[in-house]
């Protein structure tokens, strides 16, 4: 028996930590989001209860109106305008991927369906529509998928003037 390699215990002078190697791995991993992506602008949705009796939906869709800054890994992709026997359609799906744990700190929770993303070099916006967790457990490391959908006629977006900032706690929700 070895008593070195069959210590359950771990050294003073072992490098091997996985607490401190799973932040640090995810710490990397947002460092290289920065690097090969660029900055967004989220507008949060908010929920509300105020829903429609007849329709079974919700009202009002309230949007934030101040966003929030954050980094991201997209691939822009140009605008397609199929003519279609409907009319003209726009064909742009656009995929965002976050670090989970940074756009957690930032935002105060998740990326959320509803939430409007804007990309900082562009005039576009885009309605968050489904979200997706991946995940490389053994590393600690965790992505947000967010696709999302382009917007149209989206001037006023953030559409209650009355919003009370002062009912959240610490700025959220």
């Amino acid at each position: 028996m070895d008593p070195l390699r069959d210590s359950p215990e771990e050294s003073r002078l072992s490098l091997y930590n996985k607490k401190n190697d799973k932040n640090l791995f995810n710490s990397i991993d947002n460092e290289n989001i920065k690097l090969s992506g660029s900055r967004v602008y989220v507008y949060q949705y908010i929920p509300s209860d105020d829903i429609d009796d007849v329709y079974m939906e919700i009202r009002k869709k309230t949007i934030d109106s101040e966003p929030i800054a954050l980094w991201s890994h997209y691939d822009p992709r140009p605008m397609e305008e199929n003519l279609t026997q409907f009319g003209v359609e726009i064909q742009n799906d656009q995929l965002f991927i976050f670090n989970k744990s940074y756009c957690e700190k930032m935002l105060g929770r998740p990326i959320a369906i509803g939430d409007i993303i804007e990309p900082e070099f562009q005039e576009i916006k885009f309605q968050v529509h489904e979200v997706q967790e991946d995940s490389f457990e053994v590393y600690g490391v965790y992505h947000l998928l967010a696709h999302a959908t382009v917007l149209r006629d989206t001037e006023d977006i953030q559409n209650d003037p009355f919003l009370d900032r002062s009912e959240r706690v610490g700025g959220k929700i």
